[in-house]
């Protein structure tokens, strides 16, 4: 696999490569901190600033301090244009009310949408912490919400694609680490635990990219795998006495990579997906390819289907935009 420093090369080289009337526009979803903040960051240095980049979480000071570390567009027709504008979207995205409502906000005012990258969550212990909607709040935000994301937003990502323009779609999870679950409770309405949730998050988050990718061939779809990375999601631990954080978070310091470095192989893991033209891509913790599981079913299947319709009722989504 390539070195950080080619990776970081290679993330240069790939927007450098897009025609010069080509100003891409990224959303980040969990961009106020961790992977998300750093991978928003490098996005806009990468694109020396030349980019409209789309801010979504709930901590607004954090939204702000990272967009004002964005560098200004080096080519002077764009400044002070819609083109480069940078923002922050205010979004408590474990309601689904809320997530419909940023979305069809956004659909009414973008013109287009290259990239969608999907990061929210936090790490916790406790048991099942629903939301005024039904649903646990640790799903909501590693699955419901960002499938919901991509299924409201399709329409955007549909529209810049059949312009000619890169079009690609990443969510940072945990890719080729979930396993067998039960199909007959699916959103852990019974059997929610630590290890069944977060096994069941990562799983329909697999048969999340082959569906979509099966209803829109076009676009690529990717889930990753950042292994241990140094961010507040271990030193913030839900349910888990602060101590007892602080001396696990010690203990994974030495073994987990920076926020700034791991940016670089999940963009990088995003791009080496698109040039695939389109399809469900799992990468790891260094942009190498995984596979598909052996436990999904290649284009979702019978099961996928079966998650699709769950998913459309408990978020409470419309029809999907097809290709």
């Amino acid at each position: 696999m390539p070195s950080l420093a080619t990776v970081k090369a290679s993330n240069t080289t790939t927007l450098a490569s897009f025609p010069r009337s080509f100003t891409p526009t990224a959303l980040f979803l969990g961009g106020t901190s961790g992977i998300g903040q750093a991978m928003a960051q490098s996005f806009a240095h990468h694109t020396n600033g030349n980019s409209r980049i789309i801010i979504i979480g709930r901590n607004r000071h954090a939204a702000e301090s990272t967009i004002a570390s964005f560098p200004p567009p080096s080519r002077e027709e764009l400044r002070g244009t819609e083109e480069v504008r940078h923002e922050f979207v205010e979004c408590d995205a474990t309601l689904m009310e809320n997530v419909h409502k940023t979305t069809k906000e956004l659909l009414g005012r973008l013109n287009k949408l290259n990239y969608l990258v999907l990061s929210p969550g936090f790490l916790s212990i406790k048991g099942r912490d629903e939301t005024s909607e039904g649903i646990d709040k640790k799903l909501a935000l590693y699955y419901y919400a960002r499938w919901t994301f991509i299924h409201d937003l399709l329409p955007l990502l549909l529209k810049t694609k059949q312009s000619g323009e890169d079009v690609s779609v990443i969510t940072i999870l945990a890719a080729d680490t979930g396993g067998e679950i039960n199909w007959e409770d699916l959103g852990l309405k019974h059997g929610y635990g630590f290890v069944s949730s977060n096994k069941a998050a990562i799983t329909y988050t697999d048969y999340m990219l082959e569906s979509f990718s099966t209803r829109n061939p076009n676009i690529p779809f990717t889930h990753t795998y950042p292994g241990p990375v140094r961010t507040p999601l271990t030193s913030h631990i839900t349910g888990l006495p602060k101590p007892l954080s602080v001396i696990i978070n010690a203990l994974l310091y030495p073994v987990q990579i920076t926020p700034q470095d791991c940016a670089e192989w999940m963009l990088y893991a995003m791009w080496e997906g698109g040039k695939g033209g389109g399809g469900a891509w799992r990468r790891g913790a260094r942009g190498e390819e995984l596979g598909r599981p052996r436990f999904v079913e290649e284009g979702g299947g019978e099961k996928g289907e079966r998650l699709w319709e769950h998913t459309m009722r408990e978020t409470r989504s419309g029809v999907e935009g097809e290709l």
